[in-house]
């Protein structure tokens, strides 16, 4: 979830392509990018893919093609996982089982009307992540070779880290929330370009890439005011106000110059005065300007793939294809190490 900027950061989103990321290290928001795969790879009723004992296996299948995919590419991908939430996000931890629970109900209400097209609609909102799956996920990537980090809260918070400390040349997660945390490059749409049916129209999905300085310079606010506007709108550690949309937050927080502002002055939207407790105020601000973030995290390294590993616990342990596991390892051994660096410093910069 998190903030709803997406109307603000228009002008300064650039459309990229797995050709401007080559040998760049990328620091990819993991739960996020799991929750997508056990969304989006279901079968034709909406379930999950399973192996042969029951066990969800779309998590491992979105892994494994994708970083393979990136690998192909000359990408080098770290996966960040998220650690002990804020007690500021519980609420919308109890919130999103809430709709979880709701949807799961009707998806099998639509399972038992044989109405399938329903029945995956809701099925795609019944995702949960639990520990076997985390723990399959990071086994899959260590065998990869891939560096993992375990964050200490925040999963964007640590990527924006990874970045800062020049570990990682850009975070990727389809979060807007990764700006506020100090993500200097934000990467959503991370996969090749691929269509999305939304209601009766289908849409291309392209990589997108956006420049926290260039979005902040182009709004002229400073990060902490982009805070306060999350505030406003509405965060994960804070549902917002009501009333209070991106373009009104950045019209008040613009005028006014910070919420503390706001408040003193008693700024009504319609007839009501906003109101926000102050010590909740800081709190926030603490979590996104100073977030609690492992510094000391292992050096980040690609290993060698253990292809037999991968082997051994994709088609020995859960039932995937030999043949279609395979071809996927003789993809990634035939991955041609001499590819053309391709010289982007001219974009990035004007973007």
């Amino acid at each position: 979830m998190g903030t709803k900027i997406n109307e603000l950061v228009k002008e300064v989103r650039r459309t990229i392509t797995f050709d401007n990321l080559l040998n760049k290290q990328i620091a990819i928001d993991a739960f996020n990018t799991i929750y997508q795969f056990l969304a989006i790879i279901r079968q034709r009723d909406g379930t999950p893919l399973k192996d042969y004992n029951g066990n969800i296996t779309s998590h491992l299948s979105g892994l494994f093609y994708r970083t393979i995919n990136f690998l192909e590419h000359s990408i080098k991908p770290i996966y960040v996982f998220d650690g002990i939430p804020s007690e500021l996000k519980m609420e919308t931890i109890k919130e999103r089982r809430r709709i979880k629970e709701d949807a799961k109900n009707k998806m099998i209400k639509a399972q038992e009307e044989g109405d399938y097209r329903e029945a995956k609609k809701y099925a795609q909102m019944t995702s949960k992540l639990d520990t076997t799956m985390i723990e399959e996920s990071k086994k899959l990537l260590k065998y990869l070779g891939i560096p993992i980090v375990d964050a200490t809260s925040e999963g964007e918070a640590q990527s924006a880290f990874l970045v800062e400390n020049g570990d990682a040349w850009a975070c990727a997660s389809q979060d807007y929330d990764t700006l506020l945390f100090g993500g200097e490059r934000l990467i959503r749409n991370f996969a090749v370009s691929r269509s999305k049916k939304l209601k009766n129209t289908t849409v291309t999905l392209d990589i997108e890439y956006i420049s926290l300085s260039k979005f902040l310079e182009n709004l002229h606010i400073t990060r902490e005011q982009l805070v306060e506007m999350g505030i406003l709108i509405g965060t994960d550690f804070y549902p917002g106000i009501k009333g209070i949309g991106q373009h009104k937050a950045l019209e008040l927080i613009r005028k006014h110059g910070s919420l503390d502002n706001i408040i003193n002055n008693q700024v009504k939207v319609g007839n009501i005065e906003i109101q926000v407790d102050r010590s909740t105020i800081e709190q926030i601000k603490e979590i996104f300007l100073y977030p609690n973030i492992k510094k000391d995290y292992p050096k980040i390294t690609w290993e060698k793939s253990k292809y037999e590993k991968v082997e051994e616990l994709l088609i020995e342990q859960h039932n995937f294809s030999r043949q279609r596991v395979e071809n996927a390892i003789e993809r990634l051994k035939k991955q041609n190490s001499s590819k053309t660096q391709v010289s982007l410093d001219s974009f990035f910069k004007k973007n």
